[in-house]
């Protein structure tokens, strides 16, 4: 990373973080341990609300990879309200797609790549990650893709 804050990269590349969601059901946003931050599952919420539908049928591999690249930036926004400062953050370890994807797609990593780039565009090289992209035949509330992910933080 540069000296630059991780806040003033996200103003360079033209990003805001949303409002951290509250949870919707049993479970917690943000589990904080032993030097990780562990972000449970995301959704992808833009300006017009939740992005719904299957990609490979309602949706296009340029629109999967939007909603994936709305799913990381509600993961750091969580991340923001756990810790108080994103600079915290000393890398992003691991990331967890899963794609609502039609039955002959199987594109799934290029659709998740819309999240791990976006991690690489704030991060730098503390940004790549281990990762899976799975596919789902659903996932809740009908969104298209959800995004999870783990990350080495500073005390």
């Amino acid at each position: 990373m540069t000296d630059n804050t991780i806040d003033t990269r996200l103003a360079a590349l033209g990003l805001t973080l949303p409002d951290a969601a509250a949870p919707v059901a049993n479970y917690v946003p943000v589990v904080l341990h032993g030097g990780l931050a562990i972000v449970s599952g995301q959704l992808p919420r833009g300006d017009g609300g939740l992005v719904t539908g299957k990609v490979g049928e309602d949706l296009d591999l340029a629109a999967g990879q939007a909603a994936a690249r709305l799913c990381a930036l509600a993961v750091l926004a969580q991340l923001r309200a756990a810790l108080g400062d994103l600079d915290r953050v000393m890398g992003c370890l691991q990331l967890s797609g899963f794609v609502n994807a039609g039955p002959g797609f199987t594109d799934h990593p290029q659709v998740i790549n819309g999240a791990s780039d976006l991690m690489v565009e704030v991060f730098g090289e503390a940004g790549r990650h281990a990762r899976a992209a799975v596919g789902a035949g659903s996932l809740p509330l009908g969104a298209a893709v959800e995004v999870a992910a783990t990350f080495a933080v500073a005390p």
